[in-house]
């Protein structure tokens, strides 16, 4: 029995796993978190972020950045400046997001021995038979 990611329309009503993947997909992208730290401190410009966000391509970063914009966790605002001047900035409702997610650290410190395993088996039987 395969198990899915998603949730349908009916579903999803009265579901709070249908509703946490919701916003684990919002965020899930390797580089979001990141993205969600710097913005949540106050406007950042596409530079400043490539900086702060050390491996990123130009490519990843500038598609990272539209996914949050279209999830309506980050605002962009561009000035009428020549060169144009372009700043990122996280909504209230990002803001909000970060520091529930960041209040995972938490449970991650209590629960250290458990988190710093070797890594799971990748065999899905093996993971069946735990």
């Amino acid at each position: 029995m395969s198990r899915k990611n998603t949730c349908t329309t009916e579903e999803a009503a009265g579901r709070e796993v249908c509703t946490v993947l919701d916003v684990l997909g919002r965020v899930s992208g390797k580089w979001s978190l990141g993205v969600l730290s710097e913005t949540t401190r106050g406007p950042v410009r596409f530079a400043e972020l490539e900086r702060s966000l050390n491996g990123i391509s130009r490519r990843i970063l500038t598609l990272t950045l539209r996914q949050l914009e279209a999830n309506g966790l980050l605002i962009r605002t561009v000035y009428p400046t020549v060169p144009p001047k372009v700043e990122y900035t996280a909504t209230d409702e990002a803001r909000e997001l970060y520091a529930q997610l960041t209040g995972l650290t938490a449970w991650a410190a209590r629960h250290a021995p458990a988190t710093t395993r070797a890594d799971p088996p990748s065999d899905p039987l093996t993971i069946a038979r735990t």
